[in-house]
């Protein structure tokens, strides 16, 4: 009988020993916002999000009539870039904004960038990369706006740019999207900034 209490007590010696060890008293931890209810949360606010970044893409290639009309379209010979940049030609920094406007080259690259960090977003893949980049752009164009009308500082795009670093944080593709066989992959376990 001792022999069994013996090995009782050291079975729960060893179970709550690493609870211990981490400052804690063993009981049950506290959720992270990677678990429970909160990574759906994570997960409808990344596929929003991503949905933002696409639609953009989709309206401003095809001119759908909500924020391009199709005269203005890309595949009309619409410049993706001009209507926005040309309207902040009087804001602090609208020189170099203005004169980026209606180029080839910055047309694509901003193209590539809503159609490759809308569709990370919404598959839950590369999302370190989405949101690098996703927050690069945001700034940008929080910056083109300078100064604001409707707050010393913050819009929507410094919100989006926050909840993008969050999305990664908290694997927010995992849930509801790819992320998980993403990261299995061999290319993203050789180059893990591809999560």
């Amino acid at each position: 009988m001792a022999t069994i209490e013996g090995r009782n007590r050291r079975h729960r010696l060893r179970r709550t020993a690493p609870a211990a060890a981490a400052g804690t008293t063993g009981a049950t931890e506290p959720q992270t916002t990677t678990q429970g209810p909160a990574r759906f949360a994570w997960a409808a606010a990344r596929i929003a999000i991503g949905w933002v970044f696409l639609w953009a893409f989709l309206d401003k290639t095809f001119g759908f009539g909500f924020a391009t009309p199709a005269a203005k379209a890309w595949i009309n010979g619409g410049s993706p870039t001009t209507g926005f940049l040309k309207g902040t030609a009087d804001n602090a920094l609208g020189g170099m904004f203005n004169a980026l406007a209606g180029q080839a080259w910055v047309d694509w690259l901003f193209m590539i960038g809503l159609a490759g960090i809308g569709t990370a977003l919404i598959l839950g893949i590369g999302m370190r990369i989405a949101a690098a980049t996703g927050g690069l752009l945001l700034v940008l164009m929080w910056a083109a706006e300078l100064p604001l009308t409707t707050n010393p500082f913050m819009d929507d795009h410094i919100v989006y740019a926050i909840v993008l670093i969050g999305l990664a944080l908290a694997n927010a593709g995992d849930t509801l999207g790819l992320g998980k066989a993403w990261a299995a992959t061999p290319l993203v376990r050789r180059l893990p900034i591809l999560r």
